[in-house]
């Protein structure tokens, strides 16, 4: 189906076509005759594959098709787990409405925080962001949503892997009733959980799925690697060299793992940056914004970055850990063959993630090919970064950094403890009995008695 056999203002046609949207996605062909209608819908689909823009279409015509209000209080709400996905919708959304005259402003943490208030004092038509901060100027009463139209709960199951379900459950309850506004869910996945909560805050919705059979894109070309710890980094280096890797993005579960391969790479000459949830939010946006444009080869990332970002070119995806989630497999390989490109997606599996490996390949329901890597793909690491260290293993070696150690050395002192220790090394010479020749008794030093400690007959005697 295209999207010109759909009707559509032609406010929102026109940003449609400068977009380059022309057919529609198989989640977007399922949905849209539906949300366009009035209905609500929970949409299951992978990530990837275009559910963005089919809940923003559906945004737009209901907000055009209704008479405009005169206050500057929203009209439509769109939660989101994360700021990068936040901003990546605010961006969807400034594309597709470009010609519908509205005013969109995202809410999230680690940004201006005067600013975006006084931004959402003035009046904004369509908010998207995350629960927290819209929760605090909620509070504050800077703004109303008394009067929402519309509202998208978009990577719900996201929601509460992270736990804002209460925070959730917190904005939709002063919503206006469910029934007087159009709900639409999204996720990669509808569970159990995630399908409650619709049917607690929406209006009957349709649930929709278009997820094939197998969890993963399919234009994602997938390879595994067993390797021991010790190797992976040798190994990541051969494959960085052979597969000639444009813009590629490699996961790590910690972000202590992640500064150190950093570290590493550059120091081997691949240039690359560091996002994680620690990383100041203005920062994050300058990194991600330098590796989609082309100006940064390598992004090493956390799962704070695994949904929702839409990355175009993303040739390589490599999971340096694998994840302990199988969900974040699927999301993490996600990033590449995106729009109906290709890409690979290459895995790691150390003595660790070894463990993990058969609860992804149950949930994916197939098994991930295993390629075997020869002696030349392990590349040796010359410039070695030194690990860093944690605080207990300062402790151990009594610097400065463990409790308690770490006295100043005195001048002579490495001569002192050189001559305690060969002292402390040399042959101990038994006493002999030069009569006897043999080793001599130990005699006990008698303890000096200070005067009256003595027996009672020599205290009678000193009286």
């Amino acid at each position: 189906m295209k999207f010109d056999e759909l009707k559509l203002p032609e406010q929102l046609r026109q940003g449609i076509a400068e977009a380059g949207f022309t057919d529609c996605t198989p989640i977007q062909e399922r949905t849209l005759p539906l949300t366009l209608s009035g209905t609500d819908v929970a949409g299951q689909a992978q990530t990837g594959t275009g559910k963005t823009a089919a809940f923003l279409v559906t945004l737009f015509t209901r907000l055009l098709a209704a008479p405009e209000r005169k206050g500057t209080h929203p009209r439509a709400l769109i939660l989101a787990p994360t700021r990068e996905l936040v901003v990546q919708i605010e961006q969807d959304a400034q594309l597709l409405g470009k010609y519908c005259g509205f005013t969109i402003q995202a809410i999230y943490g680690g940004v201006d925080y005067m600013k975006q208030r006084d931004a959402l004092r003035e009046g904004a038509d369509v908010i998207i962001g995350t629960p927290g901060r819209l929760i605090d100027y909620l509070k504050q009463k800077v703004y109303s949503l008394k009067e929402i139209e519309m509202l998208v709960i978009d990577e719900a199951d996201r929601m509460f892997d992270m736990g804002f379900i209460a925070d959730l459950r917190f904005i939709l309850r002063r919503l206006p009733p469910f029934d007087k506004r159009q709900n639409l869910m999204f996720s990669a996945t509808l569970n159990q959980r995630v399908m409650e909560l619709a049917y607690e805050f929406m209006n009957l919705p349709d649930k929709v799925s278009v997820t094939p059979e197998k969890m993963t894109a399919e234009r994602v070309e997938q390879v595994l690697y067993h390797c021991s710890r010790k190797e992976k980094f040798p190994l990541l280096l051969g494959l960085l060299r052979r597969e000639g890797m444009e813009r590629t993005m490699i996961f790590v579960n910690t972000k202590r793992e992640g500064e150190f391969l950093h570290d590493r790479l550059n120091a081997n000459e691949f240039p690359c940056r560091v996002i994680s949830g620690d990383v100041e939010q203005r920062k994050r946006m300058r990194i991600l914004a330098d590796f989609k444009e082309g100006r940064l080869p390598i992004l090493i990332a956390t799962d704070v970055a695994s949904r929702g970002l839409h990355i175009e070119g993303v040739s390589h995806v490599i999971n340096y850990d694998l994840p302990q989630d199988c969900e974040d497999y699927v999301h993490r390989i996600g990033r590449t063959a995106r729009a109906g490109a290709e890409g690979k997606a290459i895995s790691l599996a150390d003595e660790d993630g070894a463990f993990f490996l058969e609860a992804i390949e149950e949930y994916i329901k197939h098994k991930i090919p295993t390629e075997w890597a020869e002696d030349d793909l392990f590349v040796n690491d010359y410039n070695r970064v030194a690990r860093p260290k944690h605080k207990h293993d300062l402790k151990r070696e009594g610097t400065a950094g463990g409790r308690g150690g770490g006295r100043p050395a005195h001048k002579g002192g490495p001569a002192r403890k050189t001559a305690t220790a060969a002292a402390s090394k040399a042959p101990v010479t038994a006493r002999v009995n030069p009569e006897t020749g043999e080793p001599a008794k130990k005699r006990r030093r008698r303890r000096k008695k200070p005067a009256g400690e003595g027996s009672p007959a020599t205290q009678a005697s000193a009286e």
